[in-house]
């Protein structure tokens, strides 16, 4: 974890995949709340590159700080040569390298120009108890071994610490790299140049037609989002009044209905009332006539 440092990138698959990584959370071990005052701290060591300085490096500091209940914790910092020489170019400067590790409340003690591999001499000089790391082979750019922790291991001297997975400056430089133009873009508008960003005249005209293509893009995307609450809208409230609107036209249909029903009934009484007062005179009529026939 400790030894990051800027690698040749490129492609956009493994940005992918480094973006997909989850991370996973390691908690070390509080130390044990008694502490003998008279015993002396036990002296750990932990080194690195550090670019970068992120969380991933705090964590795995805070491991090598509560090893012991008490420890007194120094972390070696590789200098720009030998990191350029057997790792690559690094973002931040040695200088500011160091200046994070002593910014870190885990950390005693920075030693600047640490050795690539841990020798002998160098843990008497420090007077180094035990080096802490992860327990990962880490191989040795210089030929001097296979492992830059092979002496520390081989005289028993090697303490573990776990990798926060999912963390670390090829992540954090892959996420730069995954959305490059959007970071160049957002720092020209800030006020850098095109030469501060090291973008060429013509990659800087792209990028700023891409950037005009993006906001009419979202401006569309915008209108289309507003129309689409209107019609929302428009929908729920027709939903939410359809009752009502169902319940009033049912009420004037009915009443309608009844309106319609009683002027037929009157039409049909008085319908009938006509029927059976004709139906009354006839036979008052036929009754005269009988009796008038009666009388001659």
């Amino acid at each position: 974890m400790a030894r990051l440092a800027l690698q040749p990138l490129g492609r956009e698959a493994e940005a992918d995949e480094a973006m997909a990584t989850p991370t996973v959370w390691y908690s070390p071990i509080a130390p044990p709340e008694a502490i003998d005052a008279e015993r002396p701290p036990v002296r750990v060591y932990a080194d690195g590159i550090y670019d970068l300085f992120h969380f991933g490096h705090a964590r795995a500091l805070e491991q090598a700080k509560k090893l012991f209940p008490k420890t007194y914790l120094l972390v070696g910092c590789c200098n720009d040569e030998i990191t350029n020489k057997y790792k690559g170019k690094t973002v931040m400067t040695e200088d500011e390298r160091y200046e994070s590790l002593r910014h870190c409340k885990w950390v005693d003690e920075v030693i600047p120009n640490a050795p690539w591999v841990i020798t002998q001499e160098f843990i008497d000089k420090h007077k180094i108890d035990y080096v802490a790391h992860d327990a990962l082979p880490y191989a040795d750019a210089s030929g001097a071994g296979n492992d830059v922790y092979e002496l520390v291991k081989s005289i028993g001297k090697f303490k573990e610490t776990k990798r926060t997975d999912g963390v670390s400056t090829s992540d954090v430089i892959m996420r730069i790299l995954k959305d490059y133009n959007e970071y160049v873009m957002r720092n020209l508008s800030r006020g850098y140049t095109r030469k501060d960003l090291g973008v060429s005249y013509v990659k800087e005209k792209q990028l700023r037609v891409n950037m005009g293509i993006s906001k009419l893009r979202e401006k569309v995307k915008e209108h289309q989002e507003n129309v689409g609450k209107k019609l929302a809208m428009q929908h729920n409230e027709w939903v939410e009044n359809a009752d009502r609107w169902v319940a009033g036209f049912l009420e004037k249909f009915e009443e309608g209905c009844h309106i319609m029903e009683t002027a037929i009934r009157g039409r049909i009484n008085e319908g009938l009332k006509r029927q059976q007062s004709k139906t009354k005179l006839e036979l008052e009529e036929d009754s005269d006539a009988e009796m008038y026939s009666d009388a001659s």
